[in-house]
This record gives structure tokens, sequence and C-alpha cells, in this order.
């Protein structure tokens, strides 16, 4: 992910968590307020808790993986910071993606049409897993 958009400075990083939106999953925080720039720019927290640098920094860099391969999906003109929460060390990069996208989606910050094909793969989701369960 370039640069440009990555939050970087500790104060924005406070504002963006202090007066943004917030919306919770078992694995991460997603909060995000509005930036005014024609791009969305993305931070990543991974507390000292979760585990050692090694651990922390394997979970930011498949965050920041996870956000550039989104980045068009997602509407321009927001600040959005990853909170990670102490489940996401067992946690895989799959399910670390799908965190990421439920959030993402309930926060509305897809666009109009992401939003629509994320609504139709979650829906056909469902329907295989009802189909597992059922077939066992």
């Amino acid at each position: 992910m370039k640069r440009r958009y990555r939050i970087r400075s500790n104060e924005r990083f406070q504002e963006v968590r202090r007066l943004g939106r917030s919306y919770v999953n078992h694995l991460l925080v997603l909060c995000a307020l509005p930036n005014d720039l024609p791009y969305s720019r993305f931070g990543f927290a991974v507390n000292s808790r979760i585990g050692r640098a090694v651990q922390r920094n394997r979970i930011k860099r498949r965050l920041r993986e996870i956000m550039r391969l989104q980045q068009h999906r997602i509407q321009p003109g927001w600040d959005i910071v990853l909170i990670a929460r102490q489940p996401i060390r067992s946690a895989d990069y799959h399910e670390m993606e799908a965190a990421c996208a439920r959030l993402l989606g309930r926060a509305q910050l897809f666009q109009a049409d992401a939003a629509h094909s994320l609504a139709v793969a979650e829906a056909s989701e469902q329907v295989s897993e009802s189909d597992a369960e059922h077939n066992a």
C-alpha cells in the first residue's frame, strides 16, 4: 500500500478513534471518519497484548494487503483505522479478509456496485453453509 494511502500521524489516529464511527466484530474494530480528500487512507493498530513483534507485524502486513486489494471498492474520502482484537492471533488470511469485508459492508464504505456484489457473495456463502449442514 502506497504511503499516501496510509494514516501516519498519531494525532490523526486518535482523532479517527475518538470522533469516528466504530464497527466491531470478533477479530477487528473498524473506525471511520470522513477526510475531505479524493482518496481514502488506512491505519492499522495491533496492541502488544496480541503477541510479540513478529506476530504483530505479520497481522499488520496481512491487513494492509487485504485493504490494498479492496481499495478500488471502497468509497473515496474516508480515514479508516483497523484495530486488531485478541482472537486475530489464531485467524488465517481468509478469516481476516472476510471480517474486513463484513465490517466495510456494515459501515457502508463499499461503493454502490461493490456493496451489491458483497451481498450476493454473503448470501451464496450462507446457502452453501446451510447445504453443508443439511447434507451432514
